[in-house]
């Protein structure tokens, strides 16, 4: 679930947030997303808190189950063994009592505020101010390194294999079911050495393909049918995205055509990431090509996400975005139209933003296969 690599490439992510926590006015930072505590110290836990202090170093708490794994994954952080993961780091606090402390607002329930309070005076800096954050470490994510941009191009190198398996093995066939393929699918992206999938993995078939997250159920697939498939990796605990769509025998001449449509789009899409581009003049690229086939109000999401840790992370590539491109971005690219009654097309890579452009990381074909 999280990255991996030497203890200097979780220094320079924790002196970068330490930069971001200071610039929002606060001294220290209590990190509770376990996705932020494998970013800023590769500790794989399911459990635990990190305190990051503003010159950058940290302290880890997690429990006794975890004590040794702690001393595997994250050498170059201070340890704490408690069961109270919030009053043990915040225990290790060396800033003056009431120096500000930034939490994850996004992450903190009311019952962990209280929490959060309660051992704030057990320590003695009752007094201090919490600065709500949204998004700070996830900004720092954003642009990945070296290290995170080889584990996506793994992940994506799982799905490429996983998608040649069960095309080339007959597994996408009239008379089976969407679960039958999504499982099917899923054994292959663990065979091909996933940790697990990056989000449930969607197969809908017919009219199913005008929902964009069906969730595959009992139907059986048929002739003429068109199938969007819509999965994920993980690597390291880096995901990937990537959807195909197939035609099962002959489909209908307009879902055809749809298709063509939407790969023109996709690949207009694709020939225009580069950095310094705005997000929402990217998402308009596509859609424009859409919209000028007629069928605009049939493509009604974004054009595509930021992936990381997450699968959907910033930044968003839609027409409401207020992002910029920046070579380090890894993004999706995936338009799509969506006919009630008839069915759906959908086509999507994970794609890396360099200087050069855009490059797609998942790299099957996209030609319409007739299965």
């Amino acid at each position: 679930m999280t990255p991996t690599g030497p203890a200097a490439s979780f220094a320079t992510r924790r002196g970068a947030v330490a930069e971001a926590l200071v610039a929002a006015g606060a001294r220290s930072m209590l990190v509770t997303d376990p996705r932020n505590i494998a970013y800023l110290t590769g500790f794989r836990g399911s459990g635990g808190a990190v305190l990051l202090s503003d010159d950058g170093e940290a302290v880890l708490c997690t429990d006794s189950r975890y004590e040794l794994q702690i001393v595997e994954q994250a050498p170059d952080v201070g340890h704490v063994i408690s069961r109270e993961y919030v009053a043990g780091v915040l225990g290790r606090r060396r800033e003056p009592a009431d120096a500000p402390l930034a939490v994850e607002a996004d992450h903190l329930t009311l019952a962990a505020a209280a929490a959060l309070r309660d051992a704030l005076t057990e320590v003695g800096s009752g007094g201090a101010p919490v600065v709500e954050t949204r998004g700070l470490v996830e900004g720092v994510r954003r642009v990945k390194d070296a290290g995170e941009l080889d584990l996506i191009t793994r992940s994506c190198r799982v799905l490429d294999e996983a998608w040649t398996h069960v095309l080339t093995t007959g597994l996408v066939a009239a008379g089976r079911s969407e679960r039958e393929v999504a499982a099917d699918l899923e054994h292959a992206m663990r065979h091909a050495g996933s940790e697990g999938t990056a989000f449930d993995t969607i197969v809908a078939s017919g009219p199913n393909g005008a929902l964009p997250h069906h969730e595959p159920g009992d139907r059986l697939l048929a002739d003429g049918d068109l199938v969007v498939v819509d999965f994920g990796a993980t690597v390291g605990g880096y995901a990937s995205d990537c959807t195909r769509t197939v035609a099962l025998g002959a489909a209908s001449d307009r879902l055809i055509e749809a298709y063509d449509v939407v790969l023109r789009a996709q690949l207009a899409g694709l020939g225009a990431v580069r950095p310094g581009l705005p997000c929402a003049e990217l998402d308009a690229v596509s859609r424009e090509v859409i919209a000028a086939a007629g069928l605009g109000d049939h493509f009604g999401h974004s054009l595509g996400h930021g992936v990381g840790l997450d699968v959907h992370e910033a930044p968003a590539v839609s027409a409401r975005s207020t992002s910029t491109l920046t070579d380090g971005d890894v993004i999706t690219v995936e338009p799509g139209v969506y006919l009630p009654g008839l069915g759906g097309i959908r086509i999507e890579d994970t794609v890396a933003v360099t200087s050069g452009g855009g490059r797609a990381l998942t790299t099957t074909s996209k030609a319409l296969a007739v299965l």
